[in-house]
């Protein structure tokens, strides 16, 4: 059986919390870190840290360092850019981004 990805109505914009992370989860069961950094930008990344292996990334600290916005993991402080999953201390690792758009005041996510 295959899994089409479809765009995915995950909350209103409302229950987001600027310049914090929150949790929610896809209809896979899934979960994804949601980030609203400043007021316009809104990410959407796995919340698993492949170091700690834990769902942990929604409580990371936001950051940025030469243009690129991160999170940093609440476990070991590795820093991955919210918009492409990079690791930036570690470049053998990554993290799943999602894309996002918000239609009627409700964020959505394609996974």
């Amino acid at each position: 059986m295959t899994t089409e990805n479809t765009w995915q109505t995950i909350c209103s914009t409302s229950d987001l919390i600027k310049n914090s992370g929150v949790c929610a989860l896809l209809a896979n069961e899934e979960q994804v870190a949601l980030f609203q950094v400043g007021n316009d930008n809104i990410y959407a990344v796995s919340n698993f840290d492949p170091f700690g292996k834990a769902n942990v990334l929604y409580r990371g600290l936001i950051g940025e360092t030469k243009g690129d916005v991160y999170v940093a993991s609440p476990l070991l402080k590795q820093r991955f850019v919210l918009n492409s999953g990079a690791c930036l201390d570690d470049d053998t690792f990554a993290i799943k981004t999602y894309e996002t758009r918000v239609t009627d005041g409700k964020l959505e996510i394609f996974g």
